[in-house]
């Protein structure tokens, strides 16, 4: 059984960083393209950026390219998604996903999801 479990969101001021975890199991992390994406009340799923397998590509959504920057650890098959200069825009439910096949960006075609966690910037 697939879980993708999030953590680390929370409350933080503008301008101010968070980074948000999420934890894989009972798949081949490593084979894996893990995407983030995130929801706002009210409005559609957002693509925020995506990594590939390796790690080695990144592709990051115009609206968080200079702040935002995903990493992955496969050794604790493990993604992370590290936020800095938050903008209380930027406040949304954030999901990781996972994709066996690289999707194009801004695609939503994974075959796996997470819960989410909240992040909330205040102004």
């Amino acid at each position: 059984q697939v879980q993708l479990v999030e953590s680390g969101g929370g409350l933080v001021q503008a301008g101010g960083s968070l980074r948000v975890s999420c934890a894989a199991s009972g798949l081949t992390f490593s084979s894996y393209t893990m995407g983030w994406f995130r929801q706002a009340p009210g409005k559609e799923r957002e693509f925020v950026g995506h990594i590939s397998w390796s790690g080695g590509i990144t592709y990051y959504a115009d609206s968080v390219k200079g702040r935002f920057t995903i990493s992955r650890d496969n050794a604790k098959n493990t993604v992370y998604l590290q936020m800095n200069s938050l903008k209380p825009e930027d406040t949304a439910v954030y999901y990781c996903a996972a994709a066996k096949w690289s999707p194009p960006p801004g695609s939503t075609s994974y075959n796996y999801w997470g819960q989410g966690t909240q992040v909330t910037v205040s102004s």
